[in-house]
């Protein structure tokens, strides 16, 4: 059969050189089409859930949050592994599917057990985390105070910055390390609460009863219709003051005269430091799973060096880690090392073969395979990285190629002189 098939590729040359060509055009629309990566994700199917009980020490959270979410986690289809992390005020379940299952479907299932979760009064409902993988983290900046208070930079990292980031196509989430979060705090004094014969609990229950604003309907004036709203949204500590908790006698009793206010911060859990100059925020930037790292990274780095442009003059940015540099050093190694590697074959078989010629047609089969390799690339989804692409062996590529060249070049030599149809008839 092989005989045939050699015989009718001699006598169709054209057709096979066409064949060749198609193949070269097909697998180049292929490789421009393939997703560029430093490595594949090789992360499993996971589904993280987040809740967060501020002052509940470990095992308390262990008890009352996490192993009943493992529980309520149980039987689920494609379910491989539940495991947990309880840490003071915070616990973390981490859910892993079956690799295959579609990650929405996943997190549809969790979504419908947690809802069936009873958790101790006053915790916040859980939460799941970003549709990401463990190497999802593909853009880091650090925000540097030049005059700026680190309260003011976190502020403007959550409510100006994270939301322009988080409106590039295929980013999951923007998060953010380090910097302080605001607070307006009320100091409430006991003494005071006691001499104007207060509860801890009015205080509570007036802040937020005085803290909304609220619609009143429509005025209708000569054929004008007016909207009415009472606005109760308190925005500064003065406006806090002013909050009436009660009256005594007639006199309005205010948050004021029982408290301080002030802004503040949360109480911190940890702290950002670079380059030995201080503290400083930290952003990341959480690639969507299964986007292409590479534009994706390249669409959120240009939309990161627009809204420099906007920054306060009292804060400096620096991009720390962009993907981007990673998959272009990776890619750049890749193609020196598949250049040289193809010219080193064709001057090994120049030296062993003695033919200049014949080394060339030898080396052809590179190309072409890696033409047919960029095909199978594309239907099976496979990126192009250093795993896919430098583990090229071009001994075993040419080695049949070799092989025939060889036999073709030792018959051609004992035969002497011949030329057209006579070779093909060897």
């Amino acid at each position: 059969m092989l005989s045939s098939v050699v015989a009718w590729s001699l006598h169709h040359r054209w057709m096979v050189l066409a064949g060749a060509l198609g193949l070269c055009l097909i697998g180049g629309a292929a490789m421009s089409q393939l997703p560029v990566d430093a490595f594949p994700d090789t992360t499993p199917i996971q589904v993280q859930i987040n809740a967060v009980a501020p002052g509940i020490v470990a095992e308390e959270i262990e008890r009352q949050i996490t192993f009943p979410i493992e529980l309520s986690l149980g039987g689920m289809p494609g379910l491989e592994e539940i495991r947990s992390v309880s840490q003071f005020g915070l616990g973390v379940v981490i859910v892993t599917f079956r690799d295959g299952t579609d990650i929405y479907f996943a997190r549809q299932l969790v979504n419908e057990r947690l809802q069936t979760v009873e958790l101790p009064p006053g915790v916040p409902k859980p939460e799941m985390g970003p549709v990401s993988t463990g190497l999802g983290e593909v853009f880091h900046y650090i925000l540097i105070p030049n005059g700026e208070s680190l309260t003011d930079i976190k502020t403007y990292q959550d409510w100006t910055l994270k939301p322009s980031l988080r409106t590039v196509p295929g980013i999951a989430e923007v998060n953010a390390w380090g910097g302080l979060n605001k607070q307006y705090q009320i100091r409430i004094d006991p003494v005071l609460l006691q001499k104007f014969q207060l509860s801890f609990e009015q205080v509570v229950q007036a802040i937020p009863r005085n803290n909304l604003n609220i619609g009143g309907g429509v005025m209708r004036q000569g054929g004008d219709s007016v909207l009415v709203h009472g606005i109760g949204r308190t925005s500064t500590p003065e406006q806090i003051g002013n909050i009436v908790i009660a009256a005594s006698e007639g006199v309005p009793i205010r948050i004021k005269d029982v408290a301080d206010i002030a802004i503040g911060h949360e109480i911190r859990r940890g702290t950002v430091t670079a380059n030995g100059h201080g503290e400083v925020v930290l952003g990341l930037g959480f690639l969507l799973m299964g986007e292409n790292s590479y534009s994706v990274t390249t669409k959120l780095r240009n939309k990161f060096q627009q809204l420099q442009e906007s920054f306060p003059e009292g804060m400096k940015s620096e991009i720390v880690y962009d993907r981007t540099r990673l998959v272009d050093k990776v890619i750049s190694t890749v193609r020196t090392n598949l250049s040289e590697g193809a010219l080193l074959v064709i001057v090994i078989l120049y030296l062993l073969l003695g033919n200049l010629r014949a080394g060339l047609i030898a080396a052809t089969a590179i190309p072409l395979s890696m033409m047919f390799g960029f095909c199978g690339m594309y239907q099976a989804g496979i990126a192009a990285s250093l795993l896919s692409l430098g583990a090229i062996d071009f001994g075993i590529v040419v080695d049949s190629s070799v092989v025939v060249i060889e036999s073709i070049i030792r018959k051609l030599g004992h035969h002497g002189e011949c030329r057209g149809l006579e070779r093909i008839k060897l």
